[in-house]
């Protein structure tokens, strides 16, 4: 069966899912995991969008998909901060270790 487009916004919407509940148990190697995981599906869309439009009553299904996905990266984005601002102190001291 042939992947519709709009089946490949779901599986954007539920990597970007899985990626959010990654990072609220703080699992950061599985954040990256689905980091990539949406990447390739990102590419694999676009690809398919260059020859194929989506229907217009998948139009505003697509809309709902893009307001969650955006949802899901500000909170991963929220939930990141502490961890990001602990690597940049720990490779700050390694770098000063350096010098």
């Amino acid at each position: 069966m042939q992947q519709m487009l709009i089946d490949y916004y779901k599986a954007i919407e539920d990597s970007s899912a899985k990626m959010l509940d990654a990072a609220r148990a703080e699992d950061w190697d599985e954040v990256v995991r689905f980091e990539g995981t949406c990447a390739v599906l990102i590419e694999q869309l676009r690809h398919r969008a260059r020859s194929e439009e989506l229907p217009p009553e998948q139009r505003v299904e697509k809309t709902r998909i893009m307001q969650r996905i955006l949802q899901n990266d500000a909170q991963i984005r929220y939930l990141a901060e502490p961890w990001l601002a602990h690597c940049e102190r720990k490779f700050e001291g390694q770098r000063q270790m350096l010098h």
